[in-house]
């Protein structure tokens, strides 16, 4: 059995009609590789086209404002993904002449771009012979070649990458890592995947021996950190005070409510009593709401959030770079987390 064409021959036949495997243009492979990431195809594809609708081209997206970007990004999440995307476009106008790379080493230069995305851009845009190696064809090779090693490991991760090189058909690499991939997707599931209906599997170690539910074998994920944030609403006439986060943190430069942190859970009018909240917004300040708490899981935190709108609070006559009075109605200029914007489409 010949692995690699089994693979291409199954992909030509069952391959999902997606509209950035039209392309060889390097610009649009990457919108769609970083789009992606960490992001299902059905949630993915909408932010897709919306990107390459907006910004057809690199100058495009490299004119555009990192306001405007995450804005656009609002929904995805993992936003330090939108803010190297316009970073990198920058760097493509400057030291490419607008010309977005095709070759892996100079694709690997730019900002937000590893090995996975320089494979997947070279050798969608030009056929290098690069392997990529996603979490698909990690489980693909794990349970054909019935491999026990950590694909999340620093040393799984260097075994699988140095196989997936050796059983690449390097005269159509494009090819072969999107039908690798695509076949991790839709043939090798993780949980229940149709053995009996797949090509591979007289020559699969995994189905030989019984061990399809037991590979690909994973690190245990170190701890979630618990986080409680306690968002303060504070309306004055068709105005609503925001806060710009700031860098080295979760949502970096987005806008949210003023937030408040605390090492646990509190009740809602200890956060009044704050010297912090007192300082902002006064002594005379008082409870209108509280919302139901809120659970959010990102990749390592845990977020237990609540919300409180007060009323009689002093004007903090704070506009700053951090802090700035917006009108109800322009909310929607300004890039938020999802969390917060969900809960002003409610509330206001």
């Amino acid at each position: 059995m010949n692995f690699s064409q089994e693979i291409i021959a199954w992909y030509l036949i069952n391959k999902r009609d997606l509209p950035w495997r039209e392309t060889s243009d390097p610009y649009i492979i990457w919108l769609s590789e970083i789009i992606m990431q960490q992001t299902r195809v059905e949630q993915g594809t909408p932010y897709f086209h919306k990107f390459a609708e907006k910004y057809p081209t690199v100058t495009d997206f490299a004119r555009a404002s990192e306001d405007e970007i995450l804005k656009n990004w609002q929904g995805l999440g993992y936003y330090s993904r939108g803010r190297n995307m316009h970073h990198t476009a920058r760097m493509v106008m400057e030291e490419h002449a607008g010309y977005f790379p095709k070759k892996y080493d100079e694709l690997l230069k730019l900002k937000g771009i590893g090995d996975y995305t320089a494979a997947a851009i070279s050798s969608f845009s030009s056929n290098e012979p690069k392997a990529v190696v996603d979490g698909n064809v990690f489980r693909l090779l794990s349970r054909f070649f019935g491999i026990d090693s950590p694909i999340n490991s620093t040393a799984g991760k260097k075994a699988f990458t140095t196989l997936a090189n050796q059983v690449m058909d390097v005269e159509n690499a494009g090819t072969y890592n999107q039908a690798a991939m695509e076949f991790g997707s839709l043939q090798c599931r993780p949980v229940r995947p149709d053995c009996s209906i797949c090509p591979l599997r007289q020559g699969c170690e995994a189905y030989q021996s019984d061990r399809v539910r037991l590979l690909p074998v994973k690190l245990k994920p170190a701890k979630l950190r618990n986080r409680y944030f306690y968002f303060i609403a504070a309306v004055k006439g068709d105005r609503i005070l925001m806060q710009k986060r700031g860098p080295k943190d979760i949502w970096q430069n987005l806008y949210q409510l003023p937030l408040f942190e605390t090492e646990s859970t509190v009740a809602a009018h200890e956060i009044l009593n704050d010297p912090r909240f007192r300082e902002l917004f006064g002594t005379e300040a008082i409870i209108k709401s509280i919302s139901p708490p809120v659970k959010q899981s990102l990749s390592h935190q845990r977020l237990h959030s609540q919300f409180i709108e007060i009323r009689r609070f002093q004007d903090p006559m704070i506009e700053t770079d951090e802090y700035l009075f917006a009108n109800c109605t322009d909310l929607q200029s300004l890039a938020q987390p999802k969390l917060i914007f969900e809960f002003l489409e409610k509330f206001l």
